[in-house]
């Protein structure tokens, strides 16, 4: 006897999206993380994963579809719609419709050009499925220029050439892929579930596909001890990939979270920030023959402004963490801070005297001294995540 599904329970929204995905309209297809075991990411650990059936999906599309229509029918000659005639329509809206509601709100006021599928691998789903929901969003939405989704690399490496272009030609053009990294002994101690050869593999099978690939490396995974190895290591598999873009995520974890096993042949000891920097550097250095755009789009990455396109602009980004290096270390101290509180973006940031002022105040205040500046921070950060 066949297994039925859960009754429709309305609209849904994962929790998490790129940042570059601000914009975009999500549409969750899968609940949480088919792999849910990588040490380093605890966003979906107590979470079950499922996949949501295709009629509701379908459903969540065709509800903000109509939402959608209707507030356009609100805008006027320039496309603006006024919060008043919003709050108007609002009142009108079913509450089991709301949360489709605000999802068109928001992307209509986003401008309309891109969809996210959700959550951590919408890949992993069977392909016909997939290109079903795919084709019915360029039905109701045909104006759409990208749609985009998260992909592990063990997934998109069992996927078919031929399906693979099936998915692109529905309208899939722009994967994520969390690589974090391609050092295969760096890979077994956070449990990433793939190698080197497969990140590899998943990362061409995209480009042949005619996809957008954006590849995710994670500086400071690998700790003290494997930080050479990682930026090595990441660095080549991504010169074999050539993805059009590389965006680096900070390792961010919990005070006392363990990383490792316990009983792991190497600890992890982790990186200050001075180190990290110096971590990207030598990433950044290995990276050879490629034409990808590095882009630092996180809150949590120290140097926001290390971003650019290769190999033009790789000295430029390298000149951006050396003068980082080269401060003094009381000026290190003031721009980590000035950057974890939200005021500093860049080093030359210090040279303006309020700025400065206002770090060496938060300083004095807190009692952050060169030597503990690290761990002062990590606890200001841990209030965060």
């Amino acid at each position: 006897m066949a297994k039925k599904n859960p009754p429709y329970k309305g609209f849904e929204q994962g929790p998490i999206r790129p940042p570059s995905e601000a914009r975009s309209l999500l549409i969750r297809i899968t609940r949480n993380c088919p792999w849910n075991r990588c040490t380093f990411c605890y966003i979906y650990k107590h979470e079950k994963f499922s996949i949501r059936p295709v009629a509701d999906v379908i459903k969540d599309i065709d509800s903000v579809y109509q939402h959608i229509q209707k507030i356009g029918e609100l805008a006027d000659s320039s496309g603006s719609v006024y919060r008043s005639d919003i709050g108007a329509l609002a009142g009108n809206i079913n509450p089991n419709e709301m949360e489709a509601f605000h999802a068109a709100i928001n992307w209509f006021a986003g401008g309309m050009e891109s969809i996210f599928l959700q959550d951590a691998n919408s890949l992993v789903i069977k392909p016909d499925y997939l290109v079903d929901i795919l084709n019915h969003l360029k039905k109701r939405f045909p104006w759409v220029a990208r749609v985009t989704s998260y992909a592990r690399s063990h997934s998109l490496a069992r996927i078919t050439d031929e399906n693979m272009l099936r998915i692109r030609e529905a309208g899939l053009n722009r994967i994520h892929v969390g690589l974090e990294t391609a050092a295969d002994d760096l890979l077994k101690l956070v449990q990433k579930g793939c190698t080197k050869e497969m990140h590899i593999k998943a990362g061409l099978k995209v480009k042949q596909a005619g996809m957008e690939l954006s590849e995710y490396v994670m500086p400071g995974l690998g700790g003290l001890e494997l930080s050479e190895l990682h930026a090595s290591e990441t660095a080549d598999a991504l010169n074999q990939i050539d993805p059009d873009f590389i965006r680096l995520r900070t390792l961010t974890i919990p005070e006392n979270y363990r990383l490792f096993a316990e009983d792991a042949e190497v600890p992890f000891v982790k990186s200050t920030d001075y180190q990290i920097v110096q971590e990207i550097k030598s990433f950044i250095e290995h990276l050879e023959g490629l034409n990808s755009t590095l882009k630092s789009d996180h809150m949590m990455n120290l140097l926001q402004t290390v971003e650019g396109t290769f190999p033009d602009d790789k000295p430029v980004m390298l000149k951006i963490i050396q003068d980082y290096l080269d401060l003094a270390p009381e000026d290190r101290m003031r721009f980590q801070v000035g950057r974890r509180f939200g005021f500093l973006l860049q080093t030359s940031d210090l040279q303006k005297q309020p700025l400065h002022q206002r770090a060496t105040e938060i300083c004095s205040q807190l009692g952050i001294t060169t030597e503990n500046v690290d761990q002062m921070i990590e606890k200001h950060v841990s209030r965060s995540i």
